[in-house]
Parts: structure tokens; C-alpha cells; sequence
């Protein structure tokens, strides 16, 4: 099987929006793009002309899509499909079968952040393969740096891909799907640590000469460049910043994204009794980044 790039399209702007973000990415990769509508059709609730009437807007959300992606990314390859919904079920099948799965999301305006609906936090918190939610608003531009006069270009560099590093919990596919974004992308890729000090309860009989936080800064840094330092052997192409920062995970990592072309967290896959979901600084994340957001599976 050839492995391809999905994005979800259902004619709303952020859907278009992740389309074309989606054919960038599916020609960074050189890989085809699969365009996906998913249609809900319900027959104990549609009689045969709405079933007709549905049928048509789902293959017109296709078309507009191919329409949008073909005018900014000509040379890619691409695919279309309109399949039945369930809608969130029928997108995780799709991720199943694919190297990268697209989403729009609507930008919250008046702030940098994410309004997120429940179809694609439903997807997130299932999908097997990494997915990248985007703003309504993102252009091509916004990947890059500005130009030297201070305007946006798609002429300059990619700015910074961001990757969420917990030193205690780190895990080799979120740092392997940031070491190729970057690589890519020829970006510079800057991993980012939050951390607290412990409390007085928190300390140990080894622990008591960490009590100076700029030495605690030190050793986290010094946790988090040992985690990395296998990647930079595998990557030498890749420039990497390793930066830590005492707060919220949460904080840190909104605070860092800005100005990024992408951000990378991780998702545990997990069974849980009440549903599958994300954990609170992915959450947070996907509600309140700026820039497209991969969050990447893992077991």
C-alpha cells in the first residue's frame, strides 16, 4: 500500500484551509493527498430526495476542496473519496491506513488559539497516525520567516518546529516525527522542557543542592540534551535548540509556539473507562497555539 496524506473536507473555510496545508505537506513528503468527505447519512431520518440532496453537497465539498488544493499545489498527487459516517469513526478508520491526517479548525478571533470542535478532538484522541489541526486563517506564508523588508513570503526559511519534550516520559515517535518535520522543512528544531521545583516534601537526601533554581535549570537542561542526543547523531543536518523553562507545561509551550511554522506534542493511547481523550497539556495545546499543531500517538 502506498502511504498518503488525508485531510478532511466538509466545504467550510477551515476545511479548505487544511486542504491546501495538507498538499504542502503531502509535497514535502512526496506522497499523494487523500481528500475525504464524510457523509452522515441516516436512513431512518432522510427520505430519498435528502439522501440525493446530501449526496450532491458531499460530492460539491470534494470538488471545491480539488479546486482550492490544485490552485495552490498543482503538482500533487491527489485523490478524492466521499465515504459514509459516522463521522469521527469513519475519520479514525481513515487514519489507520494513513501517514498523516488534516484538520481544519476555526481560528478564535480577537486571540491566537483554536475553537475545536468535538468531531475533531473525537479524532485526535483515537487516530493512530499523527494529526495536524489548522487554523482557518493559516496561509502558506505563515510557515515561513518574513522577508527582509518585514512582509510575509513563502521565498524565506521555515521558522522553528516546536517539539513538546517530557525528559521523565520522552518518547521516540513525537521526537522522530519533529526531527522530520524539521529535516523537511530545513528548519531549526527547538525542543522545549517544563519544569517545577520540588517542594520542601519533594526533596531528597540527594536533592538538596538543586534547592538553587538556576542550578535545577541546568540539570533539566542537561536531561533534556541526554534525550535528544541520539536524535542529533541520526539528524546532523537538523539544527536543534534545546530550551527549559520553569512553569506550566501548558504555558511554556503557547509561549514558544508563537512564531513557530508547527508544533509537536505527544498523545498517549490509552483505554480509559470513560472514553478515550487527551491529556490536559495537549489540551491545551490544540486550543490555544497559534500555528498548526501534529499531535503525535503513542503507546
Amino acid at each position: 500500500m502506498v502511504p498518503y496524506v488525508v485531510a478532511g473536507v466538509d466545504g467550510s473555510a477551515q476545511s479548505l484551509t487544511a486542504a491546501a496545508w495538507a498538499a504542502r505537506e503531502a509535497g514535502r513528503r512526496g506522497l499523494p493527498l487523500r481528500l475525504v468527505h464524510v457523509w452522515d447519512w441516516r436512513p431512518r431520518r432522510q427520505d430519498g430526495a435528502d439522501a440525493a440532496a446530501g449526496r450532491h453537497l458531499a460530492r460539491r465539498s470534494v470538488r471545491r476542496a480539488e479546486e482550492r488544493v490544485r490552485a495552490a499545489c498543482p503538482d500533487v498527487r491527489l485523490q478524492n473519496e466521499v465515504v459514509e459516517g459516522p463521522v469521527v469513526p469513519a475519520l479514525v478508520e481513515e487514519a489507520g491506513r494513513a501517514e498523516l491526517l488534516v484538520l481544519g479548525s476555526r481560528g478564535l478571533s480577537g486571540f491566537t488559539g483554536f475553537l475545536v470542535g468535538s468531531v475533531a478532538l473525537g479524532v485526535v484522541a483515537e487516530a493512530t497516525c499523527p494529526v495536524v489541526l489548522i487554523r482557518a486563517d493559516e496561509d502558506a506564508a505563515d510557515e515561513h520567516l518574513p522577508a527582509p523588508d518585514g512582509d510575509a513570503s513563502t521565498d524565506t526559511g521555515y521558522r522553528d518546529v516546536v517539539l513538546a519534550v517530557d525528559v521523565a516520559d520522552a518518547c521516540d515517535e513525537v521526537i522522530e516525527f519533529a526531527f522530520e518535520a524539521a529535516r523537511m522543512r530545513h528548519a531549526r528544531l527547538r525542543a522545549v522542557h517544563a519544569w517545577h521545583p520540588p517542594g520542601p516534601l519533594g526533596l531528597g537526601s540527594g536533592d538538596i543542592g538543586l534547592v538553587d533554581e538556576p542550578a535545577q535549570a541546568e540539570e533539566w537542561l542537561g536531561f533534556l540534551k541526554a534525550v535528544l542526543r541520539v536524535w542529533r547523531d541520526k539528524y546532523p543536518d537538523v539544527a536543534v535548540l534545546e530550551t527549559v523553562a520553569e512553569d506550566k507545561a501548558s504555558t511554556v509551550l503557547v509561549r514558544a509556539a508563537g512564531g513557530a511554522s508547527l508544533l509537536v506534542v505527544g498523545h498517549r493511547l490509552t483505554e480509559r473507562p470513560v472514553g478515550p481523550r487527551t491529556g490536559p497539556v495537549t489540551h491545551a495545546a490544540i486550543h490555544h497555539v497559534g500555528c498548526p499543531v501534529a499531535v503525535v500517538p503513542h503507546k
